[in-house]
C-alpha cells in the first residue's frame, strides 16, 4: 500500500480497508481478549461513547476558556472519582490521556514539589507499575525499588518505610498492583511517609473504579483511597472499570497545592501564553467528553451491577483454575486481576509437565488471549487474567478450553532452548548489543528479520525468558523498530 493514493478514495471504500485491517485483531468485544481491553458486555455503551466523542473531537483541551463545554466535563468527571475515592471539598484533579501519564505526573508534582532535594527519590514496591520507572527515567528522578512479600506479592510496610530517606520526594503503593491483583497495605506506607513528610501516591489506575464498588458488595476491600491519612494522590483509569473509551484517566490531589507541580507555562516567546495542565497542549476533547457521557449514562447503580457481575465471574474462574491440576492461582487477588501458574508435576522434578507459553499458545487457537508474564524474583511465569463484566456467563466455555489448552501442553511437552543458545544469551551485553548479534537472537527465537511474527509465541517466550530483564527489553525494544517501519 502507498502513502497515499493518488485520488482520494470512496469513504465506504476506506472504511472497508479499515474492516478487513481490523480483522486480525483480538476481539475487543465478548470478553475473549483478558488483556488490553475492558468490555461492559452493555448493548449501545460502545456507541453512546463514539457518539459523543464525534461531538467534542474538533474542540481542544489547550484553552478552556474557548471551549468552556470541557471544562465543565473535566470538572464533573475529577468530581466523580473524587467522590468515588474519598476525596473532599479540597480535592482537585486533571483528566489526562492514560494511566501511564497519570501516573508521570504524579511523580513529576512530587518532584517540582520538593525543588530543594538535590537527587530526588521515588520510593516503589517492586510490583508498582513500570510507568513509575519511566517517570523516573524521564523526569530524573531515582527509582528506590523494595521487594515485596514473597508469597503475598503485597508491599513489605516496614522495608517501604526503612527505605525513605532525605531524598524521598514520594512513595507508591499499588491498588491493586497489576501483575497479581492484589492491594498493598496502603495505611501502614502511608503512615510511614507522612512521619517523614513525604507524598504518598495510591496507583488505583485499575482498581480505582471497581474497588469501591466491590466494598459496597460486601467484598474485603483494604482501606486505599483518600479516606487513609497521608494518601495525597490518587491516580483511576476510566478506560478500564468505569468502561469509557480510551484513553482517559484522572489524577486526584488531596489539595491544589499538591497538584501545582505538574502545571506548565510558557510566556517567554512571541505566541500565546501556553498553559497545560498535563503533558499534553493539544488534546481532543473526544475522550473526555466520551467519558463524561458513559459515566451519565451508567451511573452509580450501573456500576454496582458492573461490578457485581465481574465479582461473580472472577470467583467462578478463580475456583476453576484450582480445579484444573497443574494450575495454581498467585497469591490472595483482592480486585478483579488473576495470576495462575503451573505446579510441579512431582516433588523430584519441582518443575511442572508443560509449559504455559505452550498454553497461551493454545488458548490463543481456541479463540482466547491470555497474557503471558515472565518470572521475576519470586514470582514465577504466569498467566495473566484482567476480568471484565462481559465474562460472566462464559466462564465454563473459557475453563473448558483452558483445561484442553492445558493437557495439549502437557502432550507437546516443554519449550526447549538450545543450550548453546542459552550460553550466547549470557554473554551478550544489552548496552553493546550489536546488529549481528541482534539478528543471531532472532533466527533463535524464530523470528524474521521484516518484523513478522510467527504463529506461535511459545518458544520466543522461552528465548525471551531465559535472557536477563535488561537484554530482554534491548531485544524487544530492537524488534520494536523492526514493527514501526513503513511498508511493514
Amino acid at each position: 500500500m502507498t502513502a497515499l493514493p493518488p485520488d482520494g478514495l470512496d469513504a465506504e471504500d476506506v472504511l472497508a480497508q479499515l474492516r478487513a485491517l481490523r480483522s486480525a485483531d483480538m476481539p475487543t468485544h465478548g470478553g475473549r481478549t483478558l488483556a488490553y481491553v475492558y468490555d461492559s458486555g452493555r448493548r449501545g455503551l460502545d456507541e453512546l461513547g463514539m457518539a459523543a466523542y464525534a461531538l467534542a473531537s474538533p474542540a481542544n483541551g489547550l484553552d478552556p476558556t474557548a471551549f468552556p463545554s470541557l471544562l465543565r466535563m473535566e470538572n464533573d468527571v475529577v468530581a466523580a472519582a473524587a467522590g468515588l475515592l474519598g476525596g473532599t471539598t479540597a480535592t482537585v484533579g486533571s483528566v489526562t490521556s492514560g494511566g501511564t501519564e497519570s501516573c508521570l505526573l504524579a511523580v513529576l508534582a512530587a518532584r517540582e514539589g520538593r525543588r530543594d532535594v538535590a537527587a530526588p527519590a521515588v520510593v516503589l514496591p517492586a510490583t508498582a507499575h513500570a510507568a513509575f520507572r519511566k517517570a523516573a527515567h524521564l523526569f530524573g528522578v531515582r527509582a528506590v525499588e523494595v521487594p515485596v512479600d514473597p508469597v503475598t506479592f503485597r508491599a513489605d510496610p516496614a522495608a517501604m518505610a526503612a527505605a525513605i530517606d532525605e531524598h524521598t520526594v514520594l512513595v507508591v503503593a499499588s491498588a491493586p498492583s497489576y501483575a497479581h491483583g492484589v492491594v498493598d497495605p496502603v495505611g501502614e506506607i502511608a503512615a510511614a511517609a507522612a512521619a517523614r513528610g513525604v507524598r504518598m501516591h495510591v496507583d488505583a489506575c485499575i482498581g480505582g473504579w471497581v474497588l469501591p464498588y466491590l466494598r459496597r458488595l460486601g467484598a474485603a476491600v483494604p482501606p486505599f483511597d483518600f479516606s487513609v491519612p497521608g494518601v495525597t494522590s490518587i491516580s483511576v483509569d476510566l478506560h478500564k472499570y468505569a468502561y469509557c473509551p480510551k484513553g482517559v484517566s484522572v489524577l486526584l490531589h488531596a489539595d491544589p497545592a499538591l497538584r501545582g507541580g505538574h502545571y506548565f507555562a510558557s510566556a517567554d516567546w512571541p505566541g500565546y501564553t501556553m498553559l497545560n495542565t498535563t503533558i499534553q497542549s493539544t488534546k481532543s476533547g473526544g475522550p473526555l467528553a466520551a467519558a463524561w457521557a458513559v459515566l451519565r449514562h451508567v451511573g452509580d447503580d450501573g456500576y454496582l451491577r458492573l461490578a457485581r457481575d465481574t465479582r461473580a465471574a472472577t470467583a467462578a474462574l478463580r475456583e476453576g483454575i484450582g480445579r484444573i491440576a497443574g494450575l495454581r492461582v498467585l497469591g490472595d487477588p483482592d480486585a478483579t486481576l488473576l495470576a495462575f501458574t503451573g505446579e510441579p508435576a512431582g516433588p523430584a522434578t519441582g518443575e511442572p509437565d508443560f509449559d504455559l507459553f505452550t498454553v497461551a499458545d493454545e488458548m490463543r487457537a481456541r479463540g482466547w488471549y491470555v497474557q503471558p508474564q515472565f518470572a521475576h524474583r519470586s514470582s514465577p511465569v504466569n498467566l495473566h487474567l484482567t476480568v471484565t463484566a462481559a465474562n460472566r456467563g462464559g466462564e465454563d466455555a473459557f475453563l473448558t478450553d483452558l483445561a484442553a489448552a492445558v493437557r495439549a501442553a502437557r502432550a507437546a511437552g516443554p519449550v526447549a532452548v538450545a543450550p548453546e543458545l542459552v550460553a550466547a544469551i549470557g554473554a551478550l551485553d544489552p548496552d553493546t548489543l550489536t546488529a549481528e548479534q541482534f539478528e543471531g537472537l532472532l533466527a533463535g527465537a524464530g523470528l524474521a528479520g521484516d518484523g513478522a511474527l510467527p504463529e506461535r509465541m511459545a518458544p520466543v517466550n522461552a528465548l525471551l525468558a531465559a535472557a536477563p530483564a535488561r537484554l530482554r527489553e534491548r531485544v524487544l525494544l530492537e524488534f520494536l523498530g523492526l514493527l514501526y517501519r513503513p511498508g511493514s
